[in-house]
């Protein structure tokens, strides 16, 4: 059996058991409860373990291997502040968003705020990070099939990313949280088994020596002893200072963002107790580290036993380089037939990643919409829960429709990167409103609409006049150029103006509820009252 046979034949059996899972959970979903969180019925592990296959994303596994195998050093600061950003998560967010909350980020803002407002910003911000997060893992999509099956015609990768969205709308219309967690709990054991035994092998290849394996893959790359110090891809010589600033605002994004993200914001909501969100995040970061420690061999056994020409060649930048590293330690170890095997698992295994991520990400777009939108802004309060849950089913369709659109549109941009600016458009509105409405008495409704609005537009904005999106080959209109500034990741500007709306509409503004606040403080810190309805 060929490589493309068995990769799409383990690929079918993946999605009929998650398709099985996700007819099984439509089954259980009754309640609104049960539709977005789950019935709050997972335990710490369950979730932590949900929590990682929801976050180590078709980013994580193919764009961050990519880097590292491409830029060395480099490349690995986006595992880095992929994993330092939990610590923020842990202490600032998880256990107050369980107690405060009851289904989506806007429940903690709207409880001391003007509801419709706070709602309304907060759901436009929530459906536009979650969009561009969707972005990142439709291109994934694209690069990988394309790879595996040998499809290099435009139409066939189209295709795929179609195909790609079809799957996410099913396990989100009909499965719910329910169903999108354990899809999300099979992938994070799929992908942790897939990449550990990939580097085991690669290790083992070098005699489990990493200094080998360091001085091959910076021999192989043709940059030499740079390719194994900073300065690679970021701060060069030639970017000047923009270059030194991009990459300050890249750790900053990527550090800041996660605590802003909604589809991990929403996870904390299926625990029954601030306990269990504490022990969640705790199991969470252990996963989570552990792989990206594991990404360090994938992307530099890439570099060593596949070569960047290849991997270029592949894919300019860089985004199958893990499932051409299976191929090629596979080929090496155990004959042609081992190499084919072993992509076949590994593309399999990406393809769960895919899938796994798109869900969470569309069934917390989908519910933003449907709880805050539809519901208490459209509806005032007054749609029943019938009516929530389908608009949250038709919100899904829509939304998964505008991230088939743009994922088409994006085909030529690394998936690590597309995350970093989700990362940073999360940073720059969600955040800031969070932490302000959690330890701020004085925060108000202006205040949480200006923030959100103020680091959301900015952020927007700032990608827009970037080489990102024109103006560089690599960019989603490279015939086209209008970008303004030279800065890739808008975090340094965007995250400090976020912070800054924040406080200024605060004090421009005389509305300010002690009661409100001393409720929330109460609540948020001990979890008395959190299970009470969020009526505003």
């Amino acid at each position: 059996m060929s490589s493309e046979a068995l990769s799409t034949t383990l690929f079918l059996v993946f999605v009929a058991g998650t398709l099985a899972i996700t007819f099984w959970a439509s089954r259980q979903n009754r309640t609104a409860a049960d539709y977005y969180a789950a019935g709050r019925s997972f335990t710490g592990v369950q979730n932590g373990l949900a929590i990682g296959g929801d976050y180590m994303s078709a980013a994580s596994f193919l764009g961050i291997a990519g880097i590292i195998a491409l830029s060395g050093y480099d490349g690995f600061l986006y595992s880095i502040g992929f994993l330092v950003a939990w610590l923020v998560a842990l202490l600032l967010v998880a256990e107050l968003m369980r107690n405060s909350g009851k289904f989506t980020m806007a429940d903690v803002l709207a409880f001391r705020m003007s509801p419709r407002p706070v709602r309304t910003a907060a759901g436009i911000s929530t459906i536009t990070v979650s969009i561009f997060y969707l972005l990142a893992q439709m291109v994934g999509a694209g690069a990988l099939v394309g790879l595996l099956l040998g499809i290099k015609s435009d139409s066939g990768k189209i295709l795929t990313i179609v195909a790609v969205g079809a799957l996410m709308i099913i396990y989100v219309v009909f499965g719910g949280m329910k169903g999108t967690t354990w899809v999300q709990i099979v992938k994070a054991v799929l992908l942790m088994t897939g990449a550990a035994l990939v580097t085991l092998l690669v290790l083992g290849k070098f005699g489990f020596n990493l200094s080998s394996l360091l001085h091959d893959a910076a021999q192989q790359s043709g940059k030499g002893e740079k390719f194994l110090e900073p300065g690679l891809k970021y701060g060069t010589d030639a970017q000047g200072v923009w270059g030194k600033i991009d990459l300050i605002s890249l750790g900053l994004a990527l550090v800041l963002g996660t605590a802003g993200l909604p589809h991990i914001l929403i996870r904390f909501y299926t625990v029954p107790d601030a306990k269990q969100a504490r022990k969640s995040v705790q199991w969470g970061i252990g996963i989570i580290g552990t792989f990206y420690l594991l990404t360090l061999v994938l992307g530099f056994g890439a570099a060593a036993l596949v070569g960047t020409k290849a991997i270029t060649a592949a894919n300019k930048a860089g985004n199958t380089a893990a499932p051409q590293l299976a191929k090629a330690i596979g080929d090496d170890l155990f004959g042609s037939v081992g190499g084919t095997v072993l992509l076949a698992v590994i593309a399999a295994v990406a393809f769960a990643t895919i899938l796994a991520v798109v869900a969470g990400l569309t069934l917390a777009s989908s519910s933003s919409f449907a709880h805050d939108l539809y519901a208490h802004v459209f509806r005032r309060g007054q749609a029943t829960e019938g009516e929530e849950l389908m608009a949250a089913r038709i919100a899904a369709f829509v939304i998964g429709a505008i991230a088939i659109v743009l994922g088409v549109l994006a085909q030529s941009l690394n998936v690590a990167f597309l995350v970093a600016l989700a990362f940073a458009m999360a940073a720059s509105g969600n955040l800031p409103a969070l932490l302000y409405s959690l330890f701020w008495k004085r925060f108000n409704t202006t205040g949480a609409v200006s923030a959100i609005y103020g680091g959301l537009i900015s952020a927007v904005v700032l990608v827009f006049f970037s080489p990102v999106v024109s103006g560089a080959e690599t960019a989603m209109f490279p015939k086209s150029d209008w970008h303004l500034i030279a800065l890739s990741n808008p975090g340094i500007f965007s995250i400090p103006i976020g912070f800054l709306c924040g406080y200024l509409g605060t004090v421009l503004s005389k509305e300010y509820s002690a009661s409100k606040y001393a409720e929330i403080e109460v609540r948020s810190l001990t979890g008395i009252g959190s299970e009470k309805a969020v009526t505003h």
